[in-house]
């Protein structure tokens, strides 16, 4: 008889290999991999996800109960990129079957709705000039199904002369196209940029979307061709004959999930390219080094992927009390005056205060590891003693870092109400990362404390210190228009790398540095923490799970939390291990956190 293997929406790991149903003759029709139905679970009806059709004895099998929606959440290519994500992550597989389902269910009105029309295809005079673009013949070849590999294209992507370059010919030949974008603003920002050429054809997914707008999104990128414009939510749906994904900035915090699953967007998608077919482009000024490494090409718009920016030696200037130097204060009443706009980057929330010497102004770091400077007496990467400065022996430092609050405050004192913390309607605003994507183009840029971020205590930070910085000077554009980075550090390679305009040779000897202490790319981190009483032998427990690799901890996590940080060249068969551990802990009540490959 007919028969289906259904997953249960239940999150444990108990569910993941699924459970035969029978099929009901009347269901036959419409059953499929990826069907959403409800089926007898225990004492009660859950819903569940098909994963395999088959034959199988009458008997003993409980039929399915109904078919909740008709439309497939997944089709077989689908599934196995989010089977891959959960065992890669350390999530039961239902978890990652939901994330590719709406979240109310689709009737056939919706899909109804959603089908109403034929989509248009942009006019060919939208793209006319782009066949000169870098990326013109590959996108070309890609809407013709000819296999290219990933890209990575190395520009200001704000600038979006690249949307139409790499939409335009899939759209054309009737096919989708996806753009995922880490945040709500910059998914209003890219929606906005297209919308006048591709409005017939564009889906917009924002975080603040309600979920029936959501759904209705859902079921609208099932009737192709699209272009749609997300977050990454997105990056689970199924889409009609996809045929591109471009991924913006594939490295940014935003785009990986802080949450269990700790999913990165950029190797999900990289491995339904790998699967499904479809062809992968990240744009933007920095590409991660995992790029680098999963072996994109690159590809260089040609111009500076930001603007250029001036380097404000701090120990050169005259002592002042406050955060904002003497060039940089000098400046933005400059640009004030004029009616200029004005942006002063702060670190957001998280990031401790660096510190120098009171008396010579250098810049204090710890002697054993060289990060971030602290004002207290122990490094938090290494546990090492700091010490007095090691370029004076003086023992009292002056706190560099200034949260927004602090940055304003100081602001405000000479500029009064022109400066407020952003968004807001002011020429002189105060603000962090999440606050640039809204920004205008920009007169004057200012990073108040670029230190704390290079020597952050993670071994990404000159990275992401990179990457950040560089968003900050892509902002600005036009004449007379400045970045300025006040620093201790002049010489810092990430300072280099920001005054050359090109990443690469920077990322290129950052890579080196990652493999000789075995750091991703090179290597695998996964970071445990566990929140509760934890059953006695559970530090073994981990170490036995964790066989072959090097495990650091357990070390205190909050008040009841404890975590560990588990490292070698392939954790695979550790996070097969990891998923009975995790499961053992949650049965007896214990809250879990698994972060794999971390920021």
């Amino acid at each position: 008889m007919a028969a289906a293997r259904v997953v249960p929406s239940v999150p444990t790991f108990a569910v993941d290999q699924g459970f035969w149903y029978s099929i009901p003759p009347s269901q036959e029709p419409i059953v499929g991999v990826g069907t959403m139905v409800r089926v007898p679970l225990g004492g009660r009806k859950v819903r569940g996800y098909v994963v395999e059709i088959g034959r199988r004895e009458p008997g003993r099998l409980r039929p399915i109960v109904a078919v909740s929606m008709e439309s497939k959440t997944f089709d077989g290519t689908l599934l196995r990129s989010l089977t891959w994500a959960a065992h890669h992550y350390v999530a039961p597989v239902s978890v990652m079957l939901d994330r590719s389902a709406p979240p109310n269910l689709a009737k056939k009105a919706n899909l109804a709705k959603a089908s109403v029309g034929t989509a248009s295809q942009p006019p060919e005079a939208t793209f006319s000039g782009s066949r000169q673009h870098p990326l013109a013949a590959w996108a070309a070849a890609a809407a013709g199904g000819k296999r290219q590999p990933p890209v990575a294209y190395i520009a200001r992507w704000w600038d979006m002369d690249w949307v139409p370059v790499l939409a335009g010919p899939s759209l054309r030949a009737g096919r989708s196209v996806l753009v995922i974008a880490g945040t709500g603003d910059e998914v209003d920002v890219l929606a906005d940029a297209v919308r006048p050429w591709a409005a017939a054809n564009l889906v917009v997914v924002t975080p603040d979307a309600s979920d029936a707008e959501t759904t209705a999104a859902w079921a609208a990128v099932q009737s192709g061709p699209r272009l749609i414009v997300g977050t990454p939510r997105v990056g689970s749906w199924l889409i009609d004959d996809l045929s591109v994904v471009i991924v913006v900035e594939e490295g940014r915090r935003a785009m990986k999930d802080r949450q269990t699953p700790t999913v990165a967007v950029r190797d999900l998608m990289r491995t339904r390219a790998a699967v499904g077919g479809h062809h992968l482009c990240f744009v933007g000024p920095t590409p991660s080094l995992e790029t680098l490494a999963g072996g994109a090409s690159i590809v260089h718009s040609g111009r500076r992927a930001w603007a250029p920016v001036e380097v404000v030696d701090r120990q050169a200037e005259p002592p002042i009390a406050g955060v904002i130097g003497q060039v940089a204060m000098s400046a933005i009443k400059a640009v004030a005056a004029r009616g200029g706009r004005v942006f002063v980057f702060a670190h957001r929330r998280g990031y401790a205060p660096a510190a120098r010497c009171e008396r010579c102004r250098t810049l204090r770091r710890c002697p054993n590891c060289g990060s971030r400077p602290e004002t207290s007496p122990v490094c938090p990467r290494c546990g090492a003693g700091l010490g007095p400065c090691l370029n004076c022996g003086h023992d009292r430092f002056v706190p560099l870092g200034a949260g927004v609050g602090r940055v304003v405050e100081e602001l405000r004192r000479t500029l009064n109400d022109r400066v407020a913390q952003a968004p807001a309607d002011v020429p002189i605003q105060v603000g962090s990362e999440a606050d640039l994507a809204a920004q205008p183009r920009l007169d004057l840029a200012v990073a108040v404390d670029p230190d704390g971020l290079i020597l952050g205590t993670h071994f990404r930070a000159s990275e992401e210190a990179l990457r950040v910085l560089a968003r900050l000077a892509g902002k600005v554009e036009g004449r007379g228009a400045r970045c300025l980075l006040q620093t201790s550090l002049p010489d810092h390679p990430v300072f280099l790398a920001l005054n050359k305009g090109d990443p690469m040779p920077f990322l290129e000897a950052e890579r080196e540095v990652r493999a000789r202490f075995g750091f991703p790319p090179s290597g695998e981190l996964v970071i445990l923490e566990a929140r509760g009483n934890l059953p006695d032998g559970s530090e073994v427990w981990v170490k036995d799970a964790a066989a072959g690799a090097t495990v650091l901890g357990p070390a205190p996590r909050g008040a009841a939390g404890v975590r560990w940080l588990i490292q070698g060249t392939d954790l695979s068969k550790v996070r097969n291990q990891l998923r009975l551990l995790v499961q053992r802990w949650r049965e007896a009540g214990v809250a879990v956190r698994v972060d794999v490959d971390p920021i």
